[in-house]
């Protein structure tokens, strides 16, 4: 064959555009790789999705309830009000994603990827982010009641008016996040570094802020009362109006 025809047959294979990826292999069971997809209201309980690639897919009022989408590529995809219940993201890309009032009750995301993702209104009680990424993102009004949040990192996330009474919050990175109005009562905040962050009329009555450090952090109004500081670091922190542990209303 004349080598000028085969590079101009070469350059006319690359140049024809892929075919788009198609959602009813996905539902089917025959393909994990669907990213853009449109898969609004799709049932997916209990499906493998383990290393699926499905960035940027509309998976609006979705039910994933038990699933496996364990490392999967899920980044910029669209959750909203789906049902995640259950679901394990171990590992999951959903940096960028919209979880917005998602259901997320027992949903193991431990070492996900959720910078800048929206979680605002989502419902997690009792979800595992352990050592997750959350930096930037806006996890506000959510429910997470009783998760598991060891090591978790929320650099400049917004988790205000959100319920983390109960969680696990051990040496998680919570530096100059916002935790305005935020229900932390009981939750274990030990060793968790909380610099800078803002915690203006936060509860955290019976909070264990043993080691934590609170330097530079707004605590305006806030209730610590009955809550564990010991070797805590208070340096440059703002406690006006603040019901200390004693019961006393710092001035």
């Amino acid at each position: 064959m004349n080598s000028r025809f085969l590079i101009l047959l070469l350059l006319m294979a690359s140049a024809t555009p892929g075919r788009a990826a198609d959602p009813g292999e996905l539902l089917a069971g025959r393909s994990k790789d669907c990213p853009g997809c449109a898969l609004a209201g799709a049932k997916l309980k209990r499906f493998d999705l383990s290393e699926a690639n499905l960035a940027g897919a509309n998976l609006t009022g979705a039910n994933l309830h038990r699933a496996k989408l364990v490392g999967a590529n899920l980044a910029g995809a669209n959750f909203t009000s789906a049902n995640l219940n259950k679901t394990d993201l171990k590992h999951a890309n959903l940096a960028g994603a919209r979880l917005g009032e998602a259901m997320l009750f027992e949903a193991d995301l431990g070492e996900a990827d959720l910078t800048r993702a929206d979680l605002a209104g989502a419902m997690m009680g009792s979800s595992r982010l352990t050592f997750a990424r959350l930096d930037g993102a806006n996890i506000a009004d959510a429910d997470l009641a009783d998760a598991q949040m060891h090591g978790a990192r929320f650099l400049g996330a917004d988790l205000s008016r959100s319920d983390l009474s109960q969680t696990t919050l051990r040496r998680a990175e919570l530096m100059g996040a916002h935790l305005q109005a935020v229900g932390l009562v009981g939750a274990d905040l030990r060793g968790a570094d909380l610099r800078g962050a803002d915690l203006k009329g936060a509860d955290l009555m019976h909070a264990d802020l043993t080691g934590a450090d609170l330097a530079g952090a707004d605590l305006k109004g806030a209730r610590l009362l009955l809550a564990k500081l010991t070797d805590a670091k208070l340096d440059g922190a703002e406690l006006a109006g603040a019901v200390m542990p004693d019961g006393t209303t710092h001035e």
